[in-house]
């Protein structure tokens, strides 16, 4: 028997004057997760059961970007995705595309144990969901009033708006915005912070899980899929670790950064800890990105290149904690 971890992320990349009120407000919905999850590592519930209850969790409340209080697409509607995996027999699911399935995660373990594939998009996800019984409602639960802003907000500065909820005054306003230096695939974008979420878990018996949804960007073009509901790039888990990743998807796509974790401890022999730090300085190039990640050992670890990223872990034998910078 070995020893469980658990860590959890609401997204890398956040806003250096982000009011304090703000920041308590997610380190007690980070406390909230680590807590539901901790009680089930305690009644020896199986890793890929925790994650999956955590990221609902996460995904219930508006608070950060996935299921109610996913940002919203140029159209004004939301379009979710999420994936799990399971890292004893690499067993993974993933969804892209939802507008009325309450919680992605759970959709996306479905697809994982009741269908023979590995990945679901749009309409095909959705006929999925109905046919499986998940609860659904309408597009107009995840939308939020202050999404609306932030959307109206992203549509004046002509940009894609990654932290959606950084006031439009001072240097974190619209006409920032336009003029950072800070690059997608070569076009300008707006202040970089977004806040997908994820969960990682080793349980006693040392399996190993991960589980990543968000809602992606703020004006995203409709259609657009980011890293969250890809595996070996948004989320990755194996007998070795377990991996979820936040920030910017493209970079995280070209690194397949969740993978690249996992393949510097089994080829290069690095530790969990070592591991992170390689990937995190070595394979992004000018990308911004973050993750947090377990090893079958429990040990815990989370690495990133923004100025901050909400997060919170604990360890069996008492080691918790929730930070932002």
């Amino acid at each position: 028997m070995g020893a469980w971890a658990i860590a959890v992320h609401g997204g890398a990349g956040v806003d250096p004057n982000l009011p304090k009120e703000r920041q308590e407000e997610a380190k007690r919905l980070l406390t909230r997760c680590l807590d539901i999850g901790i009680s089930a590592l305690r009644c020896n519930l199986p890793a890929i059961d925790v994650v999956e209850l955590v990221v609902r969790e996460l995904e219930t409340d508006p608070l950060f970007n996935s299921g109610r209080g996913s940002a919203l697409t140029e159209k004004g509607t939301v379009e979710m995705e999420a994936s799990i995996m399971d890292g004893p027999k690499r067993r993974c699911g993933a969804v892209s595309g939802l507008t009325t399935v309450k919680n992605p995660v759970s959709l996306a373990r479905l697809v994982m144990e009741k269908s023979p594939h590995s990945y679901l998009a749009f309409s095909g996800a959705e006929e999925f969901a109905k046919k499986q019984g998940v609860e659904m409602v309408d597009n107009e639960y995840f939308i939020t009033e202050d999404n609306v802003g932030m959307l109206k907000l992203a549509k004046e500065a002509n940009s894609i708006l990654f932290d959606y909820r950084i006031p439009a005054v001072g240097t974190c306003g619209a006409g920032a915005a336009m003029d950072s230096p800070l690059q997608m695939n070569g076009l300008p974008i707006s202040v970089y912070a977004p806040e997908t979420v994820g969960c990682v878990v080793v349980d006693k018996q040392g399996r190993c899980a991960a589980a990543t949804s968000t809602g992606g960007l703020m004006n995203k073009m409709s259609g657009r899929i980011g890293d969250s509901p890809l595996i070996g790039s948004g989320t990755y888990a194996s007998e070795l670790c377990g991996v979820s990743c936040t920030g910017e998807g493209e970079a995280i796509i070209r690194s397949t950064l969740a993978r690249e974790v996992s393949a510097v401890m089994e080829y290069k022999g690095l530790n969990l800890h070592e591991a992170v730090d390689y990937v995190i300085k070595n394979r992004l190039d000018e990308g911004k990105a973050g993750l947090i990640a377990v090893s079958k050992d429990g040990e815990v670890a989370c690495g990133f290149n923004t100025t901050g990223m909400f997060r919170g872990c604990a360890t069996e034998d008492g080691f918790m904690e929730v930070g932002v910078w």
